[in-house]
């Protein structure tokens, strides 16, 4: 019995060390075969967002699941995939909120119209505004100098 306590005790303990080594093997960096490829690849990665950070591209972030995303694309470029199916696989997988700039779509349009909405209701705000006050009437000149 105490040696089976033992046994379990030191896999227990081996654990976390081997997830951090695979943790660590995932962090290497990836290598490219050309100039072209890595230029494409760092185009689309700052084009795609972290599904897990919610501000950073897939570019700029260090957490796990985007080192994993980093090696999909890499993997899905080496396929020969276009960046349009990249895109379109990962918004499958994932929800619009992979890509930085949504597609205009049905759903998206208030997105996109929505600012210029709101500048022209402004701006109609403001003509009624202005255009209801009337100037006051000067006053009449009785000849006197100020």
């Amino acid at each position: 019995m105490m040696r089976w306590l033992l046994a379990v005790l030191l896999w227990v303990a081996t654990v976390p060390a081997s997830a951090q080594a695979n943790q660590q093997a995932d962090a290497a960096p990836l290598q490219f075969r050309d100039a072209a490829e890595e230029t494409r690849f760092h185009a689309l990665a700052s084009e795609l967002r972290c599904v897990m950070c919610q501000n950073q591209s897939l570019a700029d972030s260090n957490a796990l699941i985007a080192l994993e995303l980093r090696r999909e694309v890499l993997d899905l470029m080496r396929e020969g995939k276009r960046d349009g199916e990249i895109k379109d696989f990962l918004v499958q997988r994932y929800g619009e909120f992979v890509l930085y700039q949504p597609r205009v779509a049905g759903r998206t349009w208030l997105l996109w119209l929505g600012p210029a909405l709101l500048l022209l209701a402004g701006a109609g705000v403001v003509t009624a505004i202005v255009s209801k006050r009337t100037p006051p009437g000067l006053p009449a000149d009785d000849g006197q100098e100020w």
